[in-house]
């Protein structure tokens, strides 16, 4: 069986039946299993947790799966997204085209069919591609969730590793203050001094050669 252990997958269902029992089944195999009700608490829990790959139902209250993994796709095309899905939900699925779904399954899910699905994503599509080189001295291992300087890995709190996640994702782009504050604090209040000591606190750790300020406006990755 295809090695979990350094992933992170949540899973989206609003019967807690069904997300309490892919839960418990999925701990035993991945590093860490994030569970949620619906689409808006899964979109929240993903900028907050950036797993490696998302389990996801379609129907289900607040915010769909659809509409969630649509929003998921924006911040992180390269997510992998697979959908649990219903007969009934055949016209929903024709639009999972358009958002780039890579995997769906019919309910009841059958577990084996599960696990097939699982690694055939996480071979061709997160270990295939799971590192960026980011400059000659900079890499992220997608997989472990790690910068790594000069082949060195670089210790980061779960606030540090959401804000070096969105500035990679286009490296030498400008992320705006606004972007910066509404995907690593999301629903937290902030001051721009506060944001500024944060990322200061960052530069000591990683190297002051590796964020650029741009005053006013917010940073970007030098590359």
């Amino acid at each position: 069986m295809q090695d979990f252990k350094d992933l992170v997958i949540m899973v989206v269902e609003d019967e807690a039946k069904i997300r309490e029992g892919l839960v418990s089944m999925l701990t035993l195999y991945f590093n860490k299993v994030i569970g949620a009700q619906n689409g808006n608490e899964g979109l929240k829990k993903f900028k907050k947790f950036n797993p490696n790959l998302v389990l996801t139902d379609i129907a289900m209250p607040i915010m769909d799966g659809l509409d969630m993994a649509r929003s998921i796709k924006e911040i992180a095309k390269d997510t992998p997204i697979i959908v649990l899905s219903a007969f009934s939900e055949k016209e929903r699925l024709l639009k999972s085209i358009d958002i780039g779904i890579d995997k769906y399954l019919i309910k009841p899910v059958d577990i084996e069919e599960l696990f097939r699905v699982l690694e055939s994503v996480v071979s061709n599509k997160i270990h295939a591609s799971n590192i960026l080189d980011i400059n000659e001295h900079y890499q992220f291992n997608k997989t472990k969730r790690t910068l790594v300087r000069d082949g060195k890995d670089i210790d980061l709190t779960k606030k540090e590793l959401a804000f070096i996640s969105l500035m990679i994702k286009q490296p030498g782009v400008l992320v705006l203050h606004d972007d910066i504050k509404k995907n690593v604090w999301i629903d937290e209040k902030v001051t721009e001094t506060a944001v500024r000591t944060f990322v200061k606190r960052i530069r000591d750790k990683v190297g002051s050669d590796f964020i650029k300020n741009v005053p006013g406006l917010g940073y970007k990755i030098n590359v």
